[in-house]
């Protein structure tokens, strides 16, 4: 293996054997080989499920690659296998350096140790010495920030705090190797950021990374590249933006799509394994076309709609389409879509505007707009009975997340202002990746940038 790559996959496989009953292991074991001695061809008590099948790959020195998948991909596996503690059915690994591996954090300890001895123990199976872990031991502690607990059982510990130590040893021993395992979800947000920015400060230092996360958002920020895992195959690998947006397409895919959108996705990838195709940027534009289009996907429906008290109004039917007049919940930045709705008067009401307003999961009011500027400007007049369709064209300068739409309608009700109707929540839509995207944030300003060189004093 060149001195340059740190991980080396080839042909990777993993094959686990499912037994439909506990005496079907014994029978395996013992009826094939009778069956061979008296010249009978032996019968098979298992089916195989192949957790990995043939995966191969390189990580360059200094290089942060991430894994992304579904649950049952392949992707812990794959990582157990590089750090060792899984052997492969098929394949090699190679690894150039020490590894700290953050996979089932806290599996290693010893609930009648306290936090003290669990630090020393852990950190003599990441390979350190004892002088070493007894440097290194103050910061752990204080990395961790459980305070007088460090010197309790760990059986004592909740599990957040035990996650909390583990991970301060993984992190302290200055690795060669990161692998990193859905591990940046433990603890509180400061906790969390506390560790993205010491997993920063290890990738600056030259360190090579191999994270796997369910969160598109940290695969792209934190990755150079990243790979796409599927039924235990690796179909797709590419700049992280991509792979990513390609992700969620597949991952949302309708049933009766989804088999056609991997294919294609195998298909791109085949292409540029075999230079099939002209240049890496050609490739990465074949790829990324699979996400940039607008579709709707059935699945993507909102779980916390609400609507407000009916005063005279019913609002029906909010959605979202493009301009060709498609409905879409699958959008991409920078395009112009409609949001609509309906709306049935139950009874008479004046000065009559209509409103929407998008939001984040969290519930950030992102802005909106109305159809009037002042409730005085509304429709003067409305009767019982009428009925109204409403449509805002809005353009999408969002990055990529996922967000929500508020309908409303306000009119004056016995001579008071009030929402005749409101529905918070009442649709859904997803911003897809894009690759050439510079934005940061929630919102798309527009930002452009110049950069002078005013040479050296």
């Amino acid at each position: 293996m060149s001195s340059e790559i740190a991980i080396k996959v080839e042909s990777l496989s993993k094959c686990y054997q499912i037994y439909d009953q506990p005496r079907d292991r014994l029978k395996q074991f013992i009826l094939p080989r009778l069956k061979r001695m008296i010249g009978q061809p032996p019968k098979q008590y298992f089916r195989e499920f192949w957790a990995l099948k043939d995966v191969s790959f390189e990580v360059k020195k200094g290089e942060t690659v991430g894994i992304i998948g579904r649950n049952g991909s392949g992707k812990s596996t794959l990582l157990q296998m590089i750090c060792g503690t899984l052997n492969p059915t098929m394949g090699s690994v190679q690894t150039n350096g020490r590894i700290a591996a953050l996979l089932e954090l806290g599996s290693g300890f010893d609930p009648e140790f306290t936090g003290r001895e669990n630090v020393y123990m852990n950190g003599a199976v990441l390979g350190l010495s004892l002088e070493e872990i007894g440097q290194r031991f103050d910061d752990i502690a204080a990395f961790a920030d459980i305070g007088e607990f460090i010197e309790q059982p760990v059986k004592t510990y909740s599990s957040g705090m035990m996650v909390r130590l583990a991970f301060a040893v993984a992190i302290n021993v200055d690795p060669d190797i990161l692998i990193v395992d859905e591990a940046l979800s433990v603890g509180d947000e400061l906790f969390q950021r506390k560790c993205l920015s010491r997993i920063e400060s290890i990738r600056s230092s030259g360190a090579t990374i191999l994270f796997v996360s369910h969160s598109g958002g940290q695969v792209v920020e934190l990755c150079d590249r990243a790979l796409l895992m599927d039924s235990g195959e690796k179909i797709a690998e590419g700049i992280s933006k991509n792979i990513v947006g390609v992700y969620q397409k597949l991952l949302y895919a309708p049933a009766d799509r989804r088999e056609e959108i991997r294919n294609k996705i195998i298909a791109v990838t085949t292409s540029q394994q075999c230079g099939r195709a002209e240049k890496d940027h050609d490739d990465s534009k074949s790829l990324l076309s699979l996400t940039q289009i607008d579709f709707f996907d059935p699945h993507l429906r909102s779980q916390s709609t609400i609507g407000y008290e009916e005063r005279g109004a019913i609002i029906t039917q909010p959605q979202l389409f493009n301009l060709a007049g498609e409905r879409v919940n699958c959008v991409q930045n920078g395009r112009f879509y409609r949001f609509k709705y309906s709306v049935k008067f139950t009874a008479d009401a004046n000065n009559v505007l209509f409103g929407m307003l998008i939001k984040t999961t969290s519930g950030v009011e992102l802005g909106g707009g109305v159809s009037a500027s002042s409730i005085r400007k509304g429709l003067p007049y409305v009767s019982t009975g009428s009925a109204y369709k409403i449509e805002f064209r809005f353009q999408c300068n969002l990055n990529p997340g996922v967000y929500f739409f508020n309908a409303g309608v306000f009119g004056i009700n016995n001579g008071e202002e009030v929402f005749l109707h409101r529905i918070l929540d009442a649709c859904i839509f997803r911003v897809q990746p894009r690759t050439d995207c510079l934005a940061s944030g929630l919102v798309d300003f527009g930002c452009t940038y110049e950069i002078y060189a005013c040479g050296v004093e």
